[in-house]
């Protein structure tokens, strides 16, 4: 292995030397105690030191890294302390997720450090969100990401390059080619001769490295780093390395065939560095000696710190409080001005003037800037806020949500449109996996909204009229809104945004042009989780949201012999389950109706909670009315046989006569 050492100096080479000795060093101790069961599990690095620390120590440690697995060298070379780790590992509170979560799956921002998930990804995304603060904030800052070449066949990977590439995101792309994904070998992966090639097809700059060769990585990515604070602009790289142990231990070698390991333990990144600084009169053995009982010493000591840390204490008040980030709601009063608005205006109304208030707010999606939406809800918006705050993405929704959650991250707000709900299946990894978790995991929040244009009797089929929230009411971690009336809109729509959890904000289309009502003028809010009680009845309580409440709205006027309570939900999560019990226990009858297909909707939690917690005051069934047991279709005679307005009427008759 050869290596240059020209502009390095010696104080930098020895700290290169000893950054990649201590993760050996942690790690050999850790595959000990994985063997006496006092860790669960061990994703090893061993012989890939020298691409975590180098790539790190180029970096200024205000900068953000996202590593993987095999990355102990990037916490350690940011100097975490050791203890922490080890609580970490052994699912103990002074780690970093109190406990409910293990191995590299954290972050922590007082080390700038971003955590992987296990569906590897939306980490690549996110480091594009992170690098776009950077730019719009005006810091010249360089984010670094850490993927394997097995992470390269996913479709994140193309996505967050694609963003990167077209938006000059300074991000370091950084691919540790290992020679497996587990156990399945590079040619099982790709067909390129070399992972680097690919950055041709992004327009981006690339280059392949020695992975094993610490000055090479160190010296390269300082000189990147560099050029990229002073010209933002995305840059590929291919770490060519290997993994000497299994993908987890558990996984072991055997499919590995030997020449190819003896190979590559003459390549060991660190016994070769070593004989290197022997020979340059860096390094000697006595300074060896020393560094090694240092390292020891160290590690002793912060494990007896970890080990003497009793057993996390459970709490599941704390359990179900740390699901959220704490938010206080302000109440911002609407004033008396107002005008008679379309929905779709109350949005678009309520929407500008977030973005008048919050001037770290960015809106991103398909066609919002110049075309302004697809329903022209930013229409003006690109000449009232530019082009770095109204950002026109390419068609990849799984990296603009992550990318959403890399500006939270670094500070920012972002609202994320989806073109039509339906295509959020396609994003759908980073909103379940990530922004409903991060803040349970490791006290991340996600301060993003993603609006959903949803529903149907549009004529639109299967692909573009989805009522889909069941998707997400589901999924601790996400509040979920959906309003039925231009006030309601504009004034959730204003606190979602305030809020900093994430939010799907359900926008109907049919309601788009179809529903006005006056609106106030100014900027105000509507608290999230308080339903509102349209009607007023003793005989039977109707819970319903979005256009449901129009449908349900409709019968009443037409059965006007009915004495009803009429429940709009208005946020589905957090749900105002108080305003329903309430109610049932007046009436003593329950119908529920939702646009969504019956099984699995939130009419049956709905239904489930009250028979409950309600059971004795009930004097009926409780009855769930939904659409029809079938993807949406597209001819109107279908679509309206498809739709729950159609049976809603006879359901509602049918109970008040039971």
């Amino acid at each position: 292995m050869k290596y240059q050492n020209k502009g390095v100096s010696e104080e930098t080479q020895l700290q290169l030397y000893h950054r990649m000795l201590k993760p050996r060093m942690v790690e050999e101790k850790m595959l000990i105690l994985l063997r006496q069961g006092k860790i669960s599990k061990w994703f090893s690095g061993i012989g890939q030191e020298a691409i975590s620390v180098g790539v790190t120590s180029a970096l200024h440690d205000d900068e953000y890294v996202l590593p993987m697995h095999r990355n102990l060298g990037v916490f350690t070379s940011r100097n975490i302390p050791l203890n922490r780790l080890f609580s970490q590992w052994q699912g103990k509170k002074s780690g970093f997720t109190n406990g409910r979560d293990r191995s590299f799956h954290f972050g922590t921002q007082e080390y700038n450090i971003v955590g992987m998930i296990s569906h590897l990804g939306p980490q690549l995304g996110v480091a594009d969100g992170i690098a776009l603060a950077n730019v719009l904030q005006g810091r010249k800052k360089v984010t670094a990401v850490f993927t394997g070449e097995g992470g390269t066949s996913e479709g994140d990977f193309h996505e967050a390059l694609n963003i990167a590439s077209v938006w000059d995101l300074p991000v370091l792309f950084c691919i540790e080619n290992n020679g497996y994904g587990l156990s399945t070998p590079t040619n099982e992966q790709y067909r390129c001769k070399h992972l680097v090639d690919r950055g041709v097809g992004y327009g981006m700059e690339a280059h392949m490295v020695d992975g094993n060769n610490v000055l090479e990585v160190y010296s390269l990515m300082k000189k990147l780093a560099e050029s990229m604070r002073k010209k933002p602009r995305p840059i590929l790289l291919e770490f060519k390395t290997f993994r000497m142990r299994g993908h987890e231990e558990a996984s072991g070698t055997k499919y590995v065939p030997k020449e190819l390991m003896d190979k590559w333990a003459s390549k060991d990144p660190i016994a070769n560095y070593e004989s290197f600084l022997i020979e340059q009169a860096i390094l000697s053995a006595d300074k060896i000696s020393s560094i090694k009982a240092d390292i020891i010493k160290e590690i002793d000591t912060n494990l007896k710190l970890a080990f003497e840390e009793g057993e996390i204490e459970l709490s599941e008040r704390k359990e179900l409080n740390d699901v959220f980030k704490s938010f206080e709601y302000k109440q911002v009063a609407p004033t008396s001005n107002t005008k008679n608005i379309r929905l779709v205006d109350a949005i678009s109304e309520g929407l500008k003037q977030a973005m008048e208030k919050h001037d770290s707010l960015v809106i991103m999606g398909q066609d919002v800037a110049d075309y302004g939406g697809v329903f022209k809800i930013t229409d003006g918006f690109l000449k009232a806020f530019g082009p770095g705050r109204v950002r026109n993405t390419p068609i990849c929704e799984s990296a603009v949500v992550s990318a959403a959650m890399g500006l939270s991250i670094n500070g920012m707000k972002a609202v994320v449109e989806m073109q039509f709900a339906d295509f959020v299946s396609t994003g759908f990894n980073p909103v379940v996996n990530y922004l409903a978790k991060s803040h349970y995991r490791w006290g991340e929040n996600a301060d993003v909204v993603i609006r959903m244009p949803c529903g149907g009797d549009v004529g639109a089929g299967p692909f573009h009229s989805q009522t889909n929230e069941a998707w997400f009411t589901k999924t601790p971690g996400l509040k979920v809104v959906y309003p039925a009336f231009p006030y309601d809109a504009k004034g959730l729509l204003a606190t979602s945004i305030e809020d900093p959890n994430p939010v799907l904000f359900f926008e109907h289309k049919a309601l788009y042009r179809s529903i006005y009502q006056d609106v106030p003028t100014d900027y105000y809010t509507l608290p999230l989780g308080k339903a509102a009680l349209l009607v007023e009845g003793d005989d039977i309580t109707i819970v319903t949201y979005g256009a449901g409440v129009h449908w349900a709205l409709t019968t009443l006027n037409e059965e006007n012999n009915v004495s009803a309570d009429l429940i709009d939900l208005r946020t589905l999560m957090p749900l105002d389950v108080d305003a329903i019990y309430a109610s049932v226990r007046k009436t003593g009858k329950l119908i529920i109706l939702q646009e969504d297909s019956l099984f699995g909707g939130i009419a049956s939690d709905i239904s489930a909670l009250v028979v409950e917690n309600c059971f004795e005051q009930l004097d009926a069934p409780v009855k769930r009315v939904a659409s029809l047991e079938t993807p949406i279709p597209f001819a109107k005679k279908l679509e309206n046989n498809y739709l729950a307005k159609s049976r809603f009427k006879s359901s509602l008759l049918e109970l008040l006569a039971y």
